[in-house]
């Protein structure tokens, strides 16, 4: 089992800030967000010469955690006099201002090294502790000074150059605004994915919150981790997206404990693995709500498959989920990663998507019978391994070698390939192409309102279609856990929006341009992706090419009384039978159903 193992192998190279392996991440510039160049997946660098491991890229941001501090502070102005205090106690690497609603000031602080940060930690007090609860955390307020502070000089001070950066997504007027401006869909495509991404104080401030959890455990468990996944660092998040994270209590292999003399003496399990899990979820849930500061709103979800704490952690404006045995996810989170590092396009297409999808009311933040923003992603690496684009999972796992090898705590083999750069695979689609991304997104729409969902599956294992296992609406094979669907639930009538809507989408790109570039007579708020992006995108013309008036459903449930209704026409006055096999949203298995249903009642 290898449980990051060759991570903390990493980590002790780069904790020396002198030595080798880190200086050469090291890139002064006059822009706060420049001033490192990590070793990181989270810079959305998508080319294979300036490729990193994700396994590395995770290790350098959890010692950037380390080496770093969140103080809130009065105004901006207070940031000169902040950079002064810190310097009092060692080099001060970049500093990031923000701002909360509410004019709340933030400045995370990252020092040289962790060993500076603990020495600024160590001088840190609490205001009255017969009033609050005297934790200490990397989570501090800078109090105003009676005596006058002697400023550093002028010059050093801006060369940290703390600017305010943003860690909300843009406006929808700021989004159509910047798309208004671009000349073809790929322009609007890439500005989109640039413009609603996450940027680096984001991916610091979500490192931050995670260290907080694992400083605070690391009492008991000196060898814990708190891991963010999913979104948050497969480089396919946008700013203000949730924060998932995962907890291991201890990452000392199994192997080497085997060769260990001495031995801690342990309380033992009780119960049922899932058992001991929601136990330990429970102490953790209550520790954030009574002792670490920022976080707020916990709740317990402890029933779900995968048991999480919910909670918000105010001073970053995050809505947190914490589970403790789901590594498979993080897992998850570097195979879409190397998908998205594999060719530039990806992600931009993957953003487009995604933002056609919200808009169109076709995903929703609450979980229901609809899609999800993972089920489309899948969809759309899918889809990029039938043009070529994109290889097969399975050419991924031949590739691999022993150094490769993972497999998670509950048995998952999660092996194949980490460094893209060894992979032999050129896409079909030369990435050089200016095209290449509109080609890309009419293909989509295209390829998937032909997509015959009734029959076959989604394999990104294979890259190919597979016939369906079973019976539901959509199946979308998990690629790591294969006995699984991840679109398990999605119900039928879901299903047969998105077949009208990849229809509906294909025709607006079509009448809206017919080329890559802005037609000259075509007003801006109305062409290429905007056009795509409307709430009602489609003319009365547009409807009629997939419905009927009278047979188009106005809700997304399936109305009982529309079934079975014999209401007279307006054009005749002849009793009007329901014909069920022209009723396009309304599936054989869902007719069944409201049949069954009906019967019973």
């Amino acid at each position: 089992m290898w449980s990051f193992k060759n991570v903390f192998s990493f980590s002790k190279a780069l904790k020396d800030p002198s030595g080798n392996v880190l200086s050469k991440y090291f890139v002064p510039s006059k822009f706060s967000s420049q001033c490192i160049t990590p070793p990181t997946p989270f810079r959305n660098s998508s080319s294979r010469k300036s490729f990193v491991p994700f396994d590395q890229g995770i290790e350098y941001r959890r010692l950037e955690a380390q080496r770093s501090i969140l103080v809130q502070v009065q105004s901006e102005k207070s940031c000169h006099e902040l950079y002064s205090f810190a310097s009092q106690f060692g080099t001060v690497q970049s500093m990031h201002h923000y701002t909360l609603p509410g004019q709340t000031h933030f400045v995370i602080v990252e020092m040289k090294d962790s060993q500076v940060t603990r020495r600024i930690l160590n001088k840190c007090g609490h205001l009255d502790k017969s009033q609050v609860i005297p934790v200490r955390s990397p989570f501090l307020w800078f109090r105003a000074n009676k005596n006058k502070t002697k400023l550093s000089d002028e010059s050093d001070y801006a060369k940290i150059n703390c600017d305010t950066h943003n860690v909300f997504p843009p406006t929808e007027d700021h989004v159509r605004e910047c798309l208004a401006s671009c000349n073809t869909i790929t322009q609007q495509m890439t500005t989109l994915h640039n413009i609603t991404k996450m940027n680096d104080i984001n991916t610091r401030l979500r490192f931050l919150v995670a260290y907080q959890v694992e400083l605070a455990l690391s009492g008991l468990f000196p060898l814990c981790a708190i891991f963010p996944f999913g979104s948050s660092v497969n480089n396919f998040g946008k700013l203000g997206c949730d924060l998932d994270l995962v907890l291991q209590l201890d990452l000392q292999s199994q192997g080497d404990n085997d060769q260990c003399r001495l031995m801690f003496h342990c309380k033992s399990s009780l119960g049922s693995e899932r058992s001991q899990t929601l136990r330990h979820l429970e102490t953790v849930g209550d520790l954030l709500q009574l002792f670490l500061p920022g976080c707020s709103q916990v709740k317990r979800i402890l029933g779900a498959r995968v048991p999480i704490i919910k909670y918000n952690h105010d001073m970053s404006a995050l809505e947190c989920d914490l589970s403790m045995t789901n590594l498979t996810a993080l897992y998850m989170a570097e195979l879409l990663y190397l998908f998205g590092e594999i060719d530039w396009r990806v992600r931009p297409l993957v953003f487009t998507i995604k933002k056609w999808a919200k808009d169109i009311n076709l995903t929703n933040p609450t979980p229901g019978r609809w899609i999800t923003n993972f089920s489309l992603t899948l969809l759309v690496l899918f889809y990029l391994q039938s043009v070529k684009v994109l290889p097969p999972l399975k050419l991924l796992i031949d590739e691999a070698s022993l150094k490769d090898r993972r497999i998670s705590e509950d048995g998952v083999n999660c092996t194949f390939v980490r460094d893209i750069t060894k992979l032999q695979f050129h896409p079909s689609i030369p990435e050089q192409s200016t095209d290449s991304l509109t080609t890309l997104l009419f293909g989509f729409f295209e390829f998937y309102s032909q997509y015959d969902f009734n029959n076959q599956g989604i394999s990104l294992y294979l890259g190919s279609p597979i016939p369906k296992p079973e019976h539901g609406a959509l199946y979308i094979n998990n690629p790591l856990e294969r006995g699984l669907n991840v679109s398990k639930n999605v119900s039928f009538e879901e299903l047969e929006r998105l077949k009208v809507e990849v229809r509906n989408a294909s025709w607006t790109l079509e009448s809206t341009a017919n080329s890559n570039n802005k037609p000259s007579h075509t007003p801006s708020e109305s062409w290429g992706l905007l056009e795509l992006f409307k709430k009602q995108n489609l003319s009365e013309k547009a409807k009629s090419v997939f419905f009927s008036e009278k047979s188009r459903p106005k809700e997304r449930m399936v109305s009982v009384e529309d079934l079975f209704s014999t209401e007279t026409s307006e054009d005749s006055q002849v009793p009007v039978e329901p014909d069920f096999k022209k009723r396009k949203p309304i599936s054989a298995q869902t007719l069944k159903a409201v049949q069954k249903a009906m019967k019973t009642k």
